[in-house]
């Protein structure tokens, strides 16, 4: 799992590449979202393009850092999770809390200060 990090218009974009599973990806992404939430970034947008599986470790740290982050005052959406991800998400019963956004315009207009 390879994250990039970037910014737009005040939201907070992690790009991840891989697989999201246990040992390959879980502690990159409780990591990266951690430090950002910790560092007071208020609209983080989890982009899922290229996420190519995930199982309950992906979930679970996806989780921990939704959970972290609203009692931080602070959001996390994922974006253009594939049918993979999203049918993992939706067995899970996660699915309904998260704002999910297949366009990135959207999300950062929806998130964003700008």
């Amino acid at each position: 799992m390879r994250i990039s990090i970037r910014e737009d218009h005040g939201v907070t974009i992690l790009d991840l590449n891989g697989r999201l599973v246990s040992g390959d990806g879980d502690a990159i992404l409780r990591d990266a979202l951690e430090k950002l939430i910790d560092e007071g970034k208020n609209s983080i947008l989890v982009n899922f393009g290229s996420v190519t599986s995930m199982d309950s470790s992906g979930i679970g740290e996806l989780v921990s850092g939704w959970k972290h982050a609203r009692e931080r005052g602070s959001s996390v959406a994922i974006l253009r999770p594939g049918d993979r991800v999203r049918y993992t998400l939706h067995l899970s019963q996660i699915l309904p809390l998260l704002d999910v956004y297949e366009n990135e315009e959207t999300a950062v207009q929806a998130m964003g200060q700008g």
